[in-house]
């Protein structure tokens, strides 16, 4: 009965350093740069990262077509990234905490110090907001906005920021005169739809060229 009981406490002395030795190893793991957790990016993205923000009901599938466009014109599916926003009826506070946290993870991701936006509909008030009330001023280098409801925000440009406001005299929407600002690149296009700004050739062009000026 004795040895039993001192076989008994030998196996639970062992069982217990085997534990010791598994919490250590996991402990140690931790602590070591780039063992247990992933690391920022190393080196930044060959162009500067663009987010893309969706407008009213929309969601970050709404720019299939654009993106499909900008990775035939040489970006990557690691320079694109399309926020799905919390409010789908654009409340200002929640969409623009959301794209000042997407944003800063983007950044991280891809080892820039600042975005590119291109922002449909409401997406423009909503970018807008951030950049002038959310610190966005400092980590966005372009604004491109597809029949943005822009002057739900600001009737001017932010300052430092390249803006160009694309929008379509056939919109039923979103009027050319809301999307429209001071100090902007303001460019009018014809028989495109509000939606149809999303999908179409000519739209296109404009943001590549925008992207590229």
């Amino acid at each position: 009965m004795e040895y039993k009981l001192f076989y008994r406490r030998v196996n639970e002395v062992k069982k217990t350093k085997l534990i010791l030795v598994v919490f250590m190893s996991m402990i140690l793991a931790l602590s070591v740069p780039g063992i247990g957790s992933s690391s920022k990016a190393s080196a930044a993205t060959a162009r500067t990262p663009i987010v893309l923000v969706h407008g009213l009901t929309g969601s970050d599938s709404n720019f299939t077509a654009i993106e499909s466009y900008l990775r035939s014109q040489g970006w990557t599916r690691d320079e694109l990234f399309a926020i799905d926003l919390p409010s789908k009826q654009g409340n200002q506070l929640l969409n623009s905490a959301a794209i000042s946290r997407f944003v800063d993870d983007v950044l991280n991701q891809t080892g820039h110090t600042k975005v590119n936006i291109i922002a449909h509909s409401m997406g423009g008030a909503n970018s807008l907001y951030y950049i002038l009330n959310r610190g966005g001023a400092s980590k966005v280098d372009k604004l491109i906005t597809l029949g943005g409801a822009n002057r739900l925000t600001t009737t001017t440009a932010p300052s430092g920021i390249k803006v160009t406001s694309i929008y379509s005299t056939s919109d039923t929407i979103v009027s050319p005169t809301l999307s429209r600002l001071n100090g902007a690149n303001n460019i009018s296009v014809s028989l495109v739809s509000h939606i149809g700004l999303l999908f179409n050739s000519r739209v296109n062009a404009l943001i590549k060229t925008a992207l590229n000026e």
